[in-house]
């Protein structure tokens, strides 16, 4: 479905494609995760000519997929961990719609369960899909929420997290932290670990790490702002053959060149056109255009090697950007199946180290067919904001013993094969950061930024913040030529009820 209360973002209007110019752009496109290959479509769409550099030797960055192999030599497909492809992610699935109409390498997951320390769970299965009615079915009967906790909560406090209006709801919240918020308006402390902290760790941040207003902004995007709901889809197949090689033959037929295993070194106003790019290989390359679309890190690396880029101000943005704490994402093939019927994804609140656990097998071809071959399955174990120093001793085996504990079955089963990944490369949304946060445009002409860090003032997040900023930078690029951009869609940018909209104003006031 597509929720009737979807807001439309045109693009300024202008020429329908760029051979119309005197002379076609080229544009240089920085990282080839989500947010540069949603620039790199939109501006190769309008006939600008496009180079990618990614450093890695594949497309998707986080959400990228490769082959390896086990120590028994058999090769195997992996990732990065599990993704949910929400249904109000609008431009993302316009972006893998470029070479998947029907979204058919896609497929629904129709309910993820939560379980909590004690025991308890929740459902998003059969939720009403029209705000309010959806949180409030949910709440009323959730273990961990009671009409006593409903009656409790102060209805001032809580009044933006059901009334938000985006950016306006950064001016309200973003001083404080997600933790600080959840006691000031008596959200009781069970549910907090189930209703909000498995949605926290979406950010790889704890909630007194995380900023409200990005806590208020992500209830609204997927509960009382959207009718699209909890519903999500997952990938088929492993990232790599499901989404990134195809849209990567779909860019080079619109004429991107996609250079893997290169990655941008510096950037200098200079040259013939506007700005110079020198890549690691040593290659300097003339653009009219730069999208800077690498991670925060990446982001921060080429603009200090960068002297002169950009004002005082921008460049202190940039450099004070934060990456979230590590996670870790421990795939294993094991030599026995799971129990029949195991969820696809288990979400855990108040179970450290765990915050989710995949069963890869259940939904992902490659690993389908490992397990039909071995008659085992591939699971997945997640831990989101890793607290513990390095070398985090001891967090493999608690892990694994918390799989054990949760999915009994596979404490009998051999392992055949074994990845741990670490990483921290995530943005960190830390409360106060919105003003200082970079945003698409730069004082620099010609050059935009991307990436699920960049601050944008409408109601995306995660995928979809990189999504449409990739497809925003694309869009400014275009208008400074005269050529048109592309419609952008969002869930509304403000909360759907008059009434929750008008609650919040007065406790504003007072």
């Amino acid at each position: 479905m597509i929720d009737p209360r979807r807001v439309s973002h045109p693009a300024p209007s202008g020429l329908p494609h760029a051979n119309a110019l005197p002379n076609t752009p080229h544009v240089v496109v920085i990282g080839g995760g989500i947010a540069g290959l949603a620039a790199a479509a939109g501006l190769a769409e309008r006939g600008v000519s496009v180079d990618i550099l990614e450093r890695q030797n594949y497309l998707g960055g986080r959400v990228g997929g490769w082959t390896e192999r086990l120590p028994n030599g058999t090769e195997v497909a992996n990732n990065r961990g599990f993704h949910a492809f929400f249904r109000q992610y609008y431009n993302l699935r316009a972006l893998l719609r470029r070479t998947d109409p029907g979204l058919d390498r896609l497929r629904p997951v129709e309910d993820y369960p939560l379980v909590d320390g004690e025991g308890r769970k929740d459902t998003f299965r059969g939720l009403p899909k029209t705000p309010p009615w959806n949180a409030l079915v949910f709440a009323l009967r959730s273990p961990t929420f009671r009409f006593r906790d409903l009656v409790r909560l102060n209805a001032t406090a809580a009044a933006p997290l059901a009334a938000v209006s985006v950016p306006e709801i950064y001016e309200q919240l973003d001083g404080i932290d997600a933790g600080r918020f959840l006691t000031d308006i008596n959200f009781p402390v069970a549910a907090r670990h189930l209703a909000f902290e498995v949605f926290a760790r979406s950010f790889f941040a704890r909630p007194e790490r995380l900023s409200a207003a990005e806590l208020a902004a992500m209830f609204h995007i997927y509960f009382l702002g959207s009718s699209e709901g909890l519903v999500f889809d997952v990938a088929v197949s492993n990232f790599d053959t499901a989404l990134w090689d195809p849209l990567g033959e779909y860019l080079i037929e619109h004429g991107v060149q996609i250079r893997s295993g290169v990655s941008a070194e510096s950037i200098v106003v200079s040259g013939p056109k506007v700005l110079q790019v020198r890549d690691s290989s040593g290659t300097t390359i003339d653009a009219d255009g730069v999208v800077l679309a690498a991670d925060p890190a990446g982001q921060q690396k080429i603009v200090a090697n960068s002297p002169g880029l950009g004002d005082d101000d921008w460049r202190a943005q940039v450099a004070g950007l934060r990456t979230a704490p590590p996670f870790v994402v421990q795939r294993l093939w094991l030599d026995r199946p799971v129990q029949a019927g195991r969820p696809p994804f288990l979400g855990t609140g108040g179970l450290e180290p765990v915050d989710n656990i995949s069963v890869v097998s259940n939904f992902e071809r490659q690993a389908a067919e490992w397990a039909r071959a071995h008659n085992g399955s591939v699971v997945e174990v997640h831990s989101y904001s890793v607290v513990d120093p390095p070398p985090y001793e001891g967090l493999r085996e608690r892990m694994l013993a918390r799989l054990h504990q949760l999915y009994p079955e596979t404490a009998d089963a051999g392992i055949v094969g074994e990845t741990l990944l670490l990483r921290d490369d995530c943005p960190l949304f830390w409360p106060g950061a919105y003003q200082s946060r970079p945003t698409v445009d730069t004082p620099v002409a010609g050059l935009m930024l991307a990436g699920d860090g960049i601050r944008i003032d409408l109601p995306v997040a995660l995928m979809e913040r990189a999504a449409t900023t990739g497809w925003s930078a694309a869009n400014r690029l275009l208008a400074g030529w005269g050529v048109s951009g592309h419609t952008l869609h969002t869930v509304p940018v403000q909360g759907r009820s008059l009434v929750l909209r008008r609650l919040a104003e007065r406790g504003r006031a007072s």
